[in-house]
């Protein structure tokens, strides 16, 4: 067996059910807020065109995905991200995948060379954990950059060891953030670029959260409008990873794409000829359809901005809890040791949280996951209303378990 596979960690779910296993849930129906799942209607335009587009199960899709797909995904980077017209070529500059996850770790295969010795994956911590099992299995060691806004940005990258940066191969962005919801601006983006181009390492932006946030007149920057900003031609040392699962409400359908360098693609696409896992045509078709409709993502938007009214409403009080800026997560503090939270909030409470330490290691001294939950607001509103209430029944229990405490002392 390849050796590597016993570097990887248990992944977060795994690691949830054995935290879980031996617990009795409170008799109330289940709520999970664990797993970021969307659950909101997949849109009719989505559904009609899969219908209408069963003739294409007879047909194996092209690796490359078809001329206008290619030029539809162009045309939404242009138009979403304010490019220049042409900047993005669909010929040149796009690839569509299985999803972002399949994406980000064909990256990272396709990018690391590993006749450097010790090659260096840089990424947020805490992090979306396929980020990790990328680079342990392209033969690279994971760097972790703790992304809690300590320095006034996401990610901190002017005080990583220039060591470091002389091994780095890739490094990881997540923006808007996969669990803190941060945004990164386009001077953050400014600075990684430099320092692309100075140590010659492929930044990989996953903006598969680019279409969550909460003020219409306010999206998210995206890496490669701040390429374009500063001047980088043909968008190079620059991948950005996008996914229709959270935009379109579609995760079974395992769409998504890659967009950036040329000549980065170019390599990325010989990999995916052996790699065997282009998107069905019928997927191909279905997300045609998506990319040409915005208005089920802007009503997608409008249901998260009431959920995350209302739950941050009914936790305010008991927990620091603030509206991310994109996103569709919480990431709250604790009062107590995250994995115990989780535990007693299912066994009193029947509602399943992530703890945060199983998305972060430590790093710098400390862990910038722990003492964190996160709750994904993908259910229906009142499920959420009802989740929160839990929430806040579990943290007052604490309280008053606390105070019965210190007042026997």
């Amino acid at each position: 067996m390849n050796p590597t596979l016993g570097r990887l960690h248990p992944y977060p779910f795994q690691r949830l059910a054995a935290l879980t296993a031996d617990l009795a849930p409170a008799t109330l129906p289940p709520i999970n807020m664990a797993i970021g799942e969307p659950r909101h209607p997949t849109p009719d335009v989505v559904i009609a065109e899969l219908t209408g587009a069963l003739d294409a199960l007879s047909t194996y899709p092209s690796t490359r995905g078809s001329k206008a797909l290619r030029a539809a995904i162009a045309e939404w980077l242009t138009r979403r991200f304010r490019l220049p017209p042409g900047a993005v070529d669909g010929e040149r500059h796009v690839l569509p995948t299985s999803g972002s996850r399949e994406a980000l770790y064909s990256v990272v295969q396709a990018r690391v060379d590993r006749r450097m010795e010790r090659p260096v994956v840089i990424m947020p911590n805490p992090f979306y954990q396929i980020y990790e099992g990328a680079a342990l299995l392209a033969g690279a060691e994971p760097y972790y950059v703790n992304t809690d806004g300590a320095h006034g940005t996401v990610m901190n990258i002017q005080a990583i060891p220039r060591a470091i940066l002389e091994r780095t191969q890739v490094v990881i962005t997540c923006s808007p953030g996969n669990p803190t919801g941060q945004v990164m601006g386009r001077g953050e983006y400014g600075e990684l670029l430099e320092l692309a181009h100075r140590h010659d390492f492929l930044i990989v932006a996953d903006e598969c959260y680019s279409e969550i946030y909460p003020d219409e007149d306010h999206p998210p920057e995206g890496l490669l409008a701040a390429a374009i900003a500063h001047g980088v031609h043909d968008l190079a040392h620059c991948v950005a990873v996008h996914s229709l699962s959270k935009r379109s409400n579609v995760p079974g359908l395992r769409f998504g794409f890659v967009a950036g360098d040329a000549g980065f693609m170019e390599a990325l696409f010989t990999l995916r000829t052996y790699f065997g896992s282009a998107p069905s045509q019928l997927a191909q078709r279905a997300a045609l359809a998506a990319l040409a409709d915005e208005p089920h993502v802007r009503e997608n938007r409008r249901l998260y901005r009431e959920k995350f009214a209302d739950v941050t409403a009914i936790l305010d009080g008991v927990l620091p809890v603030t509206r991310p800026a994109g996103g569709f997560y919480l990431w709250v503090p604790t009062p107590i040791d995250d994995e115990a939270f989780v535990a007693g909030l299912y066994a009193t409470q029947n509602l399943l949280a992530l703890p945060g330490s199983y998305l972060s290691r430590p790093s710098g001294g400390r862990d910038p996951g722990a003492g964190h939950i996160r709750l994904a607001l993908v259910g229906p509103r009142a499920e959420c209303q009802e989740g929160a209430h839990r929430v806040r029944s579990y943290v007052e229990s604490l309280t008053r378990s606390q105070n019965d405490t210190s007042s026997a002392h």
